[in-house]
């Protein structure tokens, strides 16, 4: 017998209904020689601080940090423990196990943890699925991987959880303390990848705040040649310019163009035309989605997760969305007929679309050197109901698709043509682009994304020219600008910058060792960290504006820089990829943990600790101070010594209502 093991029901149907697993039972299905049952996410929690001894339970105690458990202990859910009775009863009748749940690390540690809890010594094999359509199904079945294969993704989805607990329970309980200390009423949550990712934005929002504008002048002159007017800028000589090869002297900028005029002619100085050739743009990542999705409808990057996982779990119309990698694999042009058949059975309205593609074009994307666990996200070869699909569900599934069917046109080409002038001795330059194919862009026409270069904002029609030609000079004018400051993070560029955090690290010896695609967190984890900053108020969303607030600020200046710095952290992202490899133990690693979490908290032990403490309305009952809380039906303040005293205000009015008791010890949560 064997038993199969999916991550949630849903999937656990899907592939019920191709194994001929019929056969309905309380929390799995079964079928001629093979039974199909589920988790409901994780089954198994690691234990809580407290089941380690009695010393790290409440109230908290700075003397009993760090909490280093050894050995580790997991327990059962409680919401879900009737699901684990189930697998743990199957696992004692079946002589095999086929891990089904998501391809990633958390899948992975989702069956393997169960496994390992029930000591299961049998044989196990991975169903590895990119789609959950039948086809897709079948051909994976089809090509089971031995167990041993993706061992290590799951010692390395161990140490990424494991680690998150060393950093967020003794961290957040260290600050928490220090922070009451000085008067602050609240969690200060701590974490691995939160905190660094907070203190991108806390720079950012202060480096703006400090932005001090300088002026600067540009000189813009107007030439006709052949019947057409068009603009050249002038390039000034290093000493008139600041690093940016801004003019900084206006005086400088109000003679040039005073010599344009007195010049009244340019004369070509160099002239080049050259053919560029551009590829289409390859399939989504996660993040190259979230970040499209962002800029173009201001979805957050949970929005387009919780989208997407929807358009390939209960539609069947994408692949698996949690991929890092925009590539495809080449063994996959053989299911291009059948793909396009499917989109375009689903859409007839890409019909004169899909005649105009060439199905045998080999594009970039193909190309299995750039392949990671995943491949990028593509339609699948399901044909499904478009109306079924929502707005937002149809606008991401349309985005995907478009990138698809990109690979199938031709490269878009221009003519490019850059020539300089001298006038009155000063060196002008101009920029022109001919479109001669359209190519792939006649899918992005309507595009907000598909932004010209910054380089090309200055393209414009121009004349024939040649060497030595001559333009005259009908205008010269003098522009003042001024310097702009960064700007605040979007969803889509603080994506941007989590995926991309080498960039921000300073330490030259820590960025050697770093690869250049080192981020924070990971393409399944990095919706929910900002999430979390979003609910425990460290950022507040202005428009379209990321922003840290007071506390969020504070709680970085509180830190040390090994927490807030982004560099150590995505050292131990590509520390956990090593032992996704085999390279690196997960003792190793999490030995590794445990001596940096110590030190960081004898550290913390003796630093001050500054957080400003916010005011509260006081509390209706007995005048005290309140704290704010959440409740089934959002959020109130209630008094700070709940429940000795049980007065709440609603926090939406801060107005004093008629005291009222809370109903539950429930609503206590931070």
């Amino acid at each position: 017998m064997r038993l199969f093991i999916c991550e949630k029901p849903s999937q656990g149907r899907d592939l019920a209904a191709v194994l001929g697993a019929s056969r309905r039972s309380d929390g799995f299905m079964a079928g001629s020689g093979v039974t199909i049952t589920w988790a409901v996410g994780h089954l198994l929690e690691t234990a809580p601080p407290e089941a380690y001894g009695q010393q790290y339970g409440r109230p908290w105690s700075l003397s009993a940090l760090p909490i280093l458990p050894a050995p580790w202990q997991v327990i059962v859910k409680k919401e879900t423990q009737d699901q684990f009775k189930v697998i743990e009863r199957l696992l004692r009748q079946v002589d095999e196990v086929v891990i089904a749940t998501d391809a990633d690390r958390e899948g992975e540690v989702i069956a393997r943890e169960l496994l390992d809890y029930c000591r299961w010594e049998g044989p196990v094999q991975r169903l590895w699925l990119s789609a959950l359509d039948e086809l897709s199904i079948r051909a994976a079945l089809q090509d089971l991987r031995p167990g041993a294969d993706t061992l290590g993704m799951y010692h390395a989805g161990l140490g990424r959880a494991r680690a998150d607990w060393l950093i967020g329970m003794n961290l957040s309980r260290l600050y928490t303390l220090r922070a009451a200390e000085v008067g602050f009423d609240g969690v200060v949550s701590v974490g691995r990848v939160q905190t660094p990712t907070l203190a991108l934005v806390v720079r950012r929002d202060r480096e703006i705040a400090a932005f001090v504008p300088k002026p600067y002048w540009q000189v813009k002159a107007q030439l006709t040649a052949g019947g057409l007017t068009f603009p050249a800028q002038w390039v000034p000589a290093k000493v008139y310019t600041d690093e940016e090869k801004r003019c900084v002297h206006q005086n400088i900028a109000q003679q040039v163009a005073q010599l344009c005029q007195q010049a009244g002619v340019a004369v070509v100085t160099e002239c080049e035309t050259k053919r560029e050739k551009a590829a289409a743009p390859l399939a989504f990542s996660l993040g190259s989605l979230q970040q499209a999705c962002g800029r173009l409808w201001d979805m957050s990057p949970q929005q387009v997760l919780d989208t997407a996982q929807s358009l390939y779990e209960k539609h069947k119309a994408t692949t698996y969305p949690r991929t890092d990698c925009g590539y495809l694999p080449e063994s996959m042009r053989k299911e291009i007929p059948s793909v396009l058949d499917a989109i375009g059975r689903t859409d007839p309205e890409c019909a004169p679309l899909l005649s105009q593609l060439d199905k045998t074009m080999v594009s970039r994307i193909w190309n299995d050197k750039k392949i990671t666990a995943h491949h990028g996200i593509i339609p699948t070869r399901n044909a499904f109901q478009l109306s079924a699909l929502n707005e937002v569900e149809c606008r991401v599934y349309t985005l995907i698709r478009r990138n698809y069917l990109a690979q199938f046109l031709s490269l878009h080409e221009s003519d490019i043509t850059r020539l300089q002038f001298d006038i009155g001795g000063q060196l002008f330059r101009t920029l022109g682009r001919t479109e001669m194919i359209k190519g792939w862009k006649v899918l992005f026409e309507k595009a907000d994304e598909d932004e010209v270069p910054a380089e090309d904002e200055a393209a414009v029609a121009l004349p024939p020219l040649s060497r030595d030609a001559r333009c005259g000079v009908s205008r010269a004018e003098v522009v003042p600008l001024m310097t702009r400051p960064p700007a605040h993070y979007t969803f889509a560029t603080l994506i941007g910058a989590m995926m991309n955090a080498a960039a921000f690290v300073t330490d030259v010896s820590l960025r050697k060792v770093l690869k250049d695609n080192a981020g924070l967190g990971t393409e399944a984890t990095r919706a929910g960290i900002v999430e979390q900053l979003l609910n425990r108020r460290f950022i507040a969303r202005k428009g379209s504006k990321l922003m840290a607030t007071d506390l969020g600020a504070d709680v970085i200046d509180a830190l040390p820089p090994q927490l807030t710095e982004p560099g150590m952290t995505a050292l131990w992202e590509q520390a956990l990829d090593e032992v996704a490899a085999g390279r690196m133990t997960l003792s190793a690693f999490l030995q590794r943990q445990a001596g940096w979490t110590r030190n960081l908290v004898s550290q913390g032990a003796q630093q001050q600790v500054h957080i400003r403490v916010p005011p509260t309305p006081p509390c209706p009952l007995c005048g005290g101070k309140t704290r704010l809380r959440k409740g089934d039906k959002g959020e109130f303040w209630s008094c700070q010594h709940y429940p000795e005293c049980k007065g709440i205000i609603n926090s939406d009015t801060r107005k004093r209502k008629s005291p009222r008791r809370a109903k539950s010890p429930k609503s206590n949560k931070n």
